[in-house]
């Protein structure tokens, strides 16, 4: 049954759906799956058309907004929104290290998980959208890793579609992960070039307490294992529009005297650890780099691997010098799963997604030459987390997307802009501008 309730200037409605598993399968094992319907309180009543969004991630819930936060404002003008909690996230069916044994051990997990890529959330989309529309087909807006979901759907289900639009999310089509991390690597080390130039205080700073890390490695209040390596993900703050202060303010204060000499302040440990912790997410983690698992090919740890051939990023050789410590970006390592509590039962799943070969494609390169929806796209100039390079490829291989290419923002551009990317890229989907 569902529930609706008020916020500020809305009304919301609990909707949950079951769906097959496996949709190659629809009498076998069926989850269920969560969404929260929004629509203007003016409105409620009004026969509008749908837009469903898809969260960046994998692995994250849809934004938990209150009233017409963000991008809302703009589509409560003209849609009933849907913001649907992709399969295994948010209250999806959760898949994390408390629900997951329940499959069995690794292998019966690791098969699970393979139906949590993109495929099977458009096939998601694709079963509920009759039940919400009555059949019409709905615009979708996909965020990163939801931009990489709606070129899937635009591969598969392009008549579920009334327009597409993607922020920071057009991904590289026929590239294995190693081509995404090589592309990466240097574009983190730019990143981290910007931040020390804008704050070249934190060279000293960051040098420092990757020196305290490689001596002391400590455990975080909630167990967390403070490695160097786990210490220089935090660089993933470097691809948010605020992210470069908010790492800056986080090194400044990073210690304190204590009777036994500086140590690493509570205050510093509590907010290293909720940000590096992926108790929330766990399924970023274990399928991110299985998102580009295509080709016959294993992932088979695609980031770590890569890392070797940019020395620069290790820690220990840099501070044998006096260079500035890299920070790194979003990448998933095998340590990932050895630092955080959250992740260490699932280890050996890890393995088993890493080394696995029979991933199905995610894309039609000739079905989206012929694509006849229409679609818009922004593009963020040197996005940290999805290549410039590999997303205007993208762009020309999709028939008539529209590109908005711009360094005004960075990948959370449709969170920082608000209503004002969402109206740029619905009038270029509808090429009125």
């Amino acid at each position: 049954m569902s529930v609706s309730y008020r916020q500020p200037g809305v009304v919301l409605t609990d909707r949950r759906f079951t769906v097959p598993l496996d949709h190659d399968d629809p009498a076998g094992e069926r989850i269920e799956l969560y969404a929260r319907e929004v629509v203007a309180s003016d409105k409620a009543k009004a026969e509008l058309p749908w837009l469903v969004y898809l969260q960046g991630g994998p692995g994250f819930g849809a934004n938990r907004f209150i009233g017409r936060q963000a991008w809302l404002e703009r589509a409560l003008k003209e849609y009933r929104v849907l913001l649907l909690d992709q399969r295994g996230t948010g209250a999806s069916t959760p898949a994390n290290r408390q629900t997951l044994p329940l499959r069995g051990g690794p292998r019966e997990q690791a098969d699970y998980l393979a139906h949590f890529r993109a495929d099977s959330i458009v096939r998601d989309c694709e079963a509920i959208r009759p039940e919400v529309t009555g059949g019409a087909p709905w615009t979708v807006l996909g965020q990163s890793f939801g931009g990489f979901c709606t070129v899937t759907y635009l591969s598969t289900a392009p008549e579920g579609l009334s327009a597409a639009v993607i922020t920071g999310g057009l991904p590289t089509l026929d590239g294995h992960a190693d081509d995404v991390y090589r592309a990466a690597y240097p574009r983190i080390e730019r990143k981290v070039a910007a931040h020390y130039a804008r704050y070249p205080q934190d060279v000293e700073r960051a040098r420092r307490i990757a020196e305290y890390l490689l001596e002391h490695e400590p455990v975080l209040n909630g167990g967390y294992r403070l490695t160097v390596e786990a210490f220089q993900s935090l660089g993933i703050l470097l691809g948010r529009g605020d992210g470069s202060h908010r790492l800056h303010f986080l090194l400044e204060d990073a210690f304190v005297t204590t009777p036994d000499g500086p140590a690493l302040s509570d205050v510093f440990q509590e907010e290293v650890q909720s940000l590096l912790s992926f108790a929330g997410h766990p399924l970023y983690a274990l399928v991110h780099e299985a998102c580009y698992g295509q080709g016959g090919r294993p992932t088979a740890w695609s980031a770590e691997r890569v890392r070797a051939e940019f020395p620069q990023f290790d820690a220990a050789k840099t501070l044998t010098g006096d260079g500035p410590l890299l920070f790194t970006g979003e990448s998933i390592h095998p340590w990932t799963f050895d630092t955080d509590p959250a992740l260490r039962p699932l280890r050996d799943t890890a393995e088993e997604l890493a080394a696995r070969t029979d991933w199905a494609p995610l894309y039609d390169p000739a079905r989206l030459a012929a694509n006849d929806v229409p679609v818009a796209a922004a593009i963020y100039h040197d996005d940290m987390y999805v290549d410039t390079a590999h997303s205007l490829r993208t762009a020309r291989s999709i028939k008539g997307l529209r590109t908005w290419v711009t360094d005004e923002f960075e990948h959370d551009g449709v969170r920082a802009g608000g209503p004002r990317v969402l109206d740029r890229l619905l009038a270029l989907a509808r090429d009125e501008e």
